[in-house]
């Protein structure tokens, strides 16, 4: 593990805005749990004393009013703590910002978009350090190199082989297959996009919470004859470590988790039970790079390989790719291969898949130069608190 550098001041924070985007899509997006029938996202930017700005981005795909509500509750409840205070750095302000929601989440009973705010802020104010100093966001978290490897995500069984086949087009060579669906629909078109790219190609599976223990037990061993690198959220995340460790110790494919944990000391207890192999916070869901750069730090001593969620929009792909990168050449980032208009809107400036590796720039920040005016007409709400 490398040595953690020191991190970049951070100052006086004097304006944050936040926009509400939501983008209309032909095919559904569809998950074991629930249905996308557009493509949302929750943009903010912040604004320090001097000027200087940085972007990032909130997870907001459920409930269908999900980006509405995490941009109002931003700009509402959550940027007045943020602004005001000198902050040493990033981490500094995403800490206070965990402390003193604490009982608003216990209040209120929305701990999750109240963390997913938080984290969004934490993105966006890494990223104004970078961009200050003139450095990219994978150097400015104390990476050596903007180098990472990424996976095709969202594959649906109705659309695999011919998703799948695009995004190998693309410069794709790991990719990751929905299940808990039919079972043998789920074994049968695993087994299929093996046999199409072949016995060294990284293949995944999620879940998404789909099964009970003694249902996972079952359909992983119905999946493992097509060797697939992890198994994802196989049961609820909310289930305890040791009945995870259980799991794991009983089924012959690794298990992976992350997305749906909020807090340090939820991912140390199922780090240090030894149930996961990979290891996945999202860093718009929970922790943006101040806590999830703590996460995988902790699971690479343990032996675990972060591999970062996202399902959003731009921002938070980049961000997620900067972070990966900042922890060096292992694990894989998660490249949504589902259509998504936001993300069309800054194609160009994202990075080339070549041979399933992405090199990130030295431009400042994310290297992104994002303009809120070419996404219209699809924000819904923006606001602002100064």
């Amino acid at each position: 593990m490398r040595e953690a550098v020191a991190d970049p001041l951070l100052g006086r924070l004097a304006r944050i805005e936040a926009w509400a985007l939501r983008a209309p899509i032909a095919t559904p997006v569809v998950t074991s749990f629930g249905t996308m029938r557009d493509r949302p996202a929750v943009f903010v930017r912040v604004t320090d004393t001097d000027g200087a700005e940085g972007w990032g981005e909130a997870w907001c795909n459920f409930p269908g009013v999900g980006a509405e509500h995490r941009a109002r509750l931003l700009i509402d409840t959550v940027a007045p703590l943020a602004l005001g205070p000198d902050w040493a750095d990033v981490p500094s302000l995403w800490r206070s910002l965990e402390s003193r929601l604490r009982v608003l989440a216990i209040q209120t009973g929305e701990p999750g978009p109240l963390a997913q705010c938080a984290a969004a802020v934490d993105l966006a104010a890494w990223d104004l350090v970078a961009r200050r100093a003139g450095s990219p966001l994978w150097r400015a978290l104390g990476g050596n190199s903007g180098v990472a490897r990424v996976y095709a995500s969202g594959l649906h069984p109705a659309q695999a082989m011919d998703l799948a086949r695009t995004m190998h087009d693309r410069g794709h060579r790991a990719f990751k297959l929905k299940v808990g669906f039919e079972p043998g629909n789920d074994r049968d078109m695993l087994a299929a996009l093996r046999s199409m790219l072949g016995p060294d190609v990284a293949l995944m599976v999620d879940a998404n919470q789909a099964w009970s223990t003694q249902a996972a037990r079952e359909r992983i061993a119905m999946l493992a004859p097509s060797n697939p690198r992890w198994i994802e959220e196989p049961i609820a995340a909310d289930h305890d470590p040791p009945e995870w460790a259980a799991l794991s110790e009983a089924v012959p494919v690794p298990l992976a988790a992350g997305e749906n944990l909020r807090g340090v000391q939820a991912f140390d207890a199922l780090l240090a039970s030894g149930a996961l192999g990979f290891v996945q916070p999202d860093v718009g869901k929970w922790g943006g790079f101040s806590g999830c750069r703590e996460v995988a730090r902790h699971a690479a001593g343990l032996g675990a390989c972060y591999c970062p969620h996202w399902l959003g929009g731009p921002l938070g792909l980049l961000a997620s790719m900067h972070l990966r990168a900042a922890m060096g050449d292992d694990g894989w980032v998660e490249w949504d291969a589902n259509p998504n208009p936001i993300h069309d809107r800054v194609s160009g400036q994202l990075p080339v898949v070549l041979e399933g590796r992405i090199s990130l720039s030295d431009a400042p920040g994310l290297g992104v130069a994002l303009h809120i005016e070419d996404f219209d007409p699809l924000v819904q709400w923006q606001g602002t608190a100064s």
